[in-house]
């Protein structure tokens, strides 16, 4: 056999919400992600000593996100020393791309075995908090962009104007999320990826963002949340139809995915979960920002030579309610596959965990439900997207 890239086992945190209060909040983001890689090593009985990385994804790099979250939180599970760790930022696809490495190094005979893993504590470090109030662009971006690119809530009120989606088609997505992962939660479709946190002496082992009882009518009532007289003076297409309630929610959560070789694996008696069909990364529009899975997912389908009928299903991160639409509007899936499971409009958005939160899911739902490939990809600061399809095992 080659050094064929596999996912053998990938675990998550119970999300909360990014807050004071929050049910994690109190839980310092190293110890979070100390949870996730013990949990992950020791419910596949896997000797620590034998892992070659431990690869990273965090978007808010400082304060207690500061020092190499991922080598701090394996020295902090009381791991081996000689294991090293990278901590990297592709903004919200950070954990996303963290999978994309280990599995490249994997194939290319550089790594035996990598843990991928993410987290974000947004409660503790809000997002935004790594800029110190400093300009991150520099005059040559000023150069090129003299009206200047705008924040993402702008974004995703261009994209919901550019596509024709209205306020009320927004709202009905958001509450099938909050459906959705509802109804998976008290099935117990969540319990194979979700490891206990414990706070303030107790376990925690269920997502605290879902609100079942989430209605349209609920949702009409909640404000504009980005409405500003001078964008609304530059994009006169606006119509302020973006809310709290129809994006994601802040969270905080860790989530880690044991990758190795598929010859590894056979060694040591562990049966992969899945392989990997084919990456992409790719750029996109930096002014609307989020519509980069666009052409992501069709240059990931040509890398496969699938058809999008052929995916079992999408897991399209659900930045806004609007990123998901766009993308349906232009790949024409069939909107039953598009996160069944919910997504981060009720599940939440812990930045640098959510890349492996999805793939966690979506591999749960494979497993489950029986279907046989799956296609990820979530937006990203900047107009950038990851996508990744796996095939089930």
């Amino acid at each position: 056999m080659s050094d064929i890239p596999v996912i053998v086992d990938i675990v998550r945190t119970p999300l909360g919400r990014g807050k004071q209060g929050g049910q994690l909040s109190q839980v310092h983001p190293v110890d979070l992600l100390a949870t996730a890689l013990k949990a992950l090593v020791e419910r596949n009985d896997l000797d620590p000593a034998m892992v070659d990385d431990v690869i990273t994804g965090c978007v808010s790099q400082v304060g207690e996100q500061s020092a190499t979250p991922g080598r701090v939180a394996w020295l902090g599970a009381g791991f081996p020393a000689h294991v090293p760790s990278t901590t990297i930022d592709r903004k919200c696809g950070s954990s996303q791309q963290a999978i994309h490495f280990a599995a490249q190094g994997i194939a290319a005979g550089a790594y035996d075995i990598v843990i991928a893993a993410g987290v974000e504590s947004m409660s503790r470090v809000p997002m935004g908090s790594n800029r110190i109030g400093q300009d991150p662009y520099g005059p040559a971006m000023a150069e090129r962009f003299p009206q200047g690119l705008v924040q993402q809530g702008i974004s995703a009120e261009l994209i919901a104007a550019r596509w024709g989606i209205g306020r009320e088609e927004m709202d009905a997505y958001s509450v099938e999320s909050h459906s959705r992962a509802a109804a998976v939660r008290d099935a117990g479709g969540f319990d194979d990826e979700i490891i206990p946190v414990f706070a303030d002496g107790a376990s925690i082992v269920s997502d605290e963002t879902i609100r079942p009882g989430t209605s349209p009518d609920a949702l009409a009532q909640l404000k504009p949340a980005f409405e500003r007289p001078e964008f609304a003076q530059r994009f006169p297409e606006i119509r302020w139809s973006v809310t709290a309630g129809n994006a994601s929610q802040i969270s905080d959560g860790a989530a880690a995915a044991l990758l190795m070789s598929e010859r590894t694996a056979t060694r040591l008696g562990l049966r992969p979960r899945a392989r990997f069909v084919a990456f992409d990364v790719r750029g996109d529009d930096p002014l609307l920002m989020l519509t980069a899975p666009i052409p992501a997912t069709r240059r990931v389908l040509e890398k496969a030579d699938l058809r999008v009928e052929a995916i079992d299903h999408f897991e399209v991160n659900e930045a806004f309610a609007c990123v998901p639409l766009a993308w349906l509007k232009e790949l024409k899936a069939d909107p039953a596959r598009l996160n069944p499971r919910g997504g981060a409009i009720a599940l939440g958005h812990p930045l640098g965990a959510s890349g492996i939160r999805l793939m966690a899911t979506m591999l749960g739902a494979l497993e489950q439900g029986g279907g046989r490939f799956g296609l990820q990809t979530m937006c990203e600061a900047g107009g950038m997207a990851n996508a990744t399809i796996i095939e089930r095992l």
